[in-house]
């Protein structure tokens, strides 16, 4: 670890600078609505895309990558916007002119390759490839809603980006990543235009008495340390499951369908449901011990009217579902998965407008311990085409989450490196946990 912590030292940011759209916007409001305001003390989300190549004509392709950013802008405006307020507190996304633009850094770092990057293990030798590391998304306020470095490596090209979640969420963030590559090889012209109108899917003027935090550089670097001792040692991996894995999860799982006539399971709550039972025996919880499992699902096609799959902003909520560690345990595998497709199906319209109106009486920002006790809490989508983001040098060779909005129990799925129906599984649990769970034959299937 000693030499992966010095291998992050040596990340050099060269330059930064600002990108605007490439034509005039004017000045444009939109306000954040009831699916975008829990989030707004998450932190910046994180992604990091790693391509090898390119390193050889790397001022080339940054100045590829900005014009095209400059161009795919002009429909993503919101994004080189800011947070802001209007005169009665409602929080709002405000874009003009004059702004500065989403945050470009370039950054060198010709000691590191491509494959230091795509070990399965670990957030740290991430860390330094990726910008506003620790960011509250209140601090919008004051940056860029996007934040962007590029990394020359010895081997290879590293992205890292942050998009602040207030605005957006994972279906949006992934319409604009694969917007942005189609411009950079050569398309005139996106083939999806984001929908911008939030509150065509709520229009609930709602003020959150939240004010700007202290600067976090100032103030890290006393608190961090303090921090640190405190919180539990945290490990994160990839788990990767070819789809032969895939298939015989889903298959186990459906081999004996609950009598009730349930419909067969999905390959998402087959493999949600294998996640689960296998982290919760890993924690050695009691058997009294409840644990929750909490899916961030995409509401795009359950709300009353349905929203376009292009809209642009958050329109995802959290899905609870909860049993006793035992029960879990004892029980084969389709019982837990019943509970996850019951939850998921009962999150129709009725539900998800009944969700909105207790939080508008009560709003209250989200925090992890939100997500429930000893829970598994999916978020990301093995659907999104990661691994089609090609900005004309190649397909990434690893696409991974940045170390904020991670804690014990957080899961972000990805279309597998290997194609078909591959998913990785990218898993942060409490230390011993996680090394029960790498011993666990059963849930890597082994056998």
């Amino acid at each position: 670890m000693a030499e992966e912590a010095d291998k992050v030292t040596k990340v050099k940011i060269t330059s930064k600078t600002h990108v605007r759209p490439s034509k005039t916007i004017g000045k444009n409001e939109c306000q954040l609505v009831t699916f975008d305001l829990p989030y707004v003390a998450f932190y910046y989300n994180q992604k990091l895309l790693i391509y090898g190549g390119g390193q050889d004509e790397f001022k080339e392709n940054v100045e590829k990558l900005k014009e095209g950013l400059k161009v795919v802008l002009e429909d993503f405006y919101q994004l080189a916007g800011r947070l802001g307020k209007d005169d009665e507190g409602v929080f709002r996304v405000e874009y003009d002119d004059e702004m500065d633009g989403v945050e470009v850094s370039e950054a060198v770092a010709d000691e590191i390759s491509v494959g230091d990057l795509t070990v399965e293990e670990g957030t740290g030798a991430l860390k330094d490839l990726i910008p506003y590391n620790g960011i509250l998304n209140l601090e919008g306020l004051r940056r860029p809603l996007l934040a962007i470095q590029l990394t020359k490596l010895k081997d290879g090209l590293a992205m890292g980006l942050a998009f602040n979640h207030a605005i957006l969420d994972g279906t949006a963030t992934w319409h604009f990543m694969s917007s942005w590559a189609q411009i950079c090889t050569g398309s005139p012209s996106i083939s999806a235009q984001p929908f911008l109108e939030r509150t065509k899917v709520r229009d609930t003027r709602m003020k959150l008495d939240l004010s700007l935090p202290p600067d976090p550089v100032a103030a890290s670097a006393e608190s961090n340390g303090e921090a640190k001792q405190q919180e539990p040692k945290l490990r994160e991996k990839v788990f990767r499951f070819p789809e032969s894995a895939v298939d015989k999860i889903k298959s186990t799982v459906n081999a004996n369908p609950p009598p009730d006539g349930a419909k067969p399971f999905s390959t998402f709550q087959s493999l949600a449901v294998h996640v689960w039972r296998h982290v919760t025996h890993a924690r050695n919880l009691r058997p009294e011990d409840y644990t929750v499992f909490t899916v961030f699902a995409d509401c795009r096609k359950r709300v009353e009217p349905p929203m376009p799959e292009t809209y642009f902003g958050n329109l995802i909520q959290a899905i609870f579902t909860v049993t006793a560690a035992g029960l879990l345990s004892a029980n084969p595998p389709e019982f837990g998965a019943l509970l996850i497709q019951k939850a998921i199906d009962a999150h129709d319209a009725k539900a998800i407008d009944a969700r909105n109106k207790e939080w508008e009486q009560s709003p209250k920002v989200f925090q992890f311990k939100d997500a429930g006790v000893n829970c598994v809490a999916v978020g990301s989508s093995p659907r999104f085409k990661v691994y089609d983001v090609d900005f004309g040098f190649g397909k990434p060779e690893s696409v991974r989450s940045g170390s904020n909005n991670r804690f014990d129990g957080m899961v972000y799925l990805y279309q597998g490196k290997s194609g078909g129906r591959s998913i990785d599984v990218e898993i942060t649990l409490e230390a011993s946990a996680m090394e029960r769970l790498e011993n666990d034959k059963e849930f890597l299937m082994e056998v």
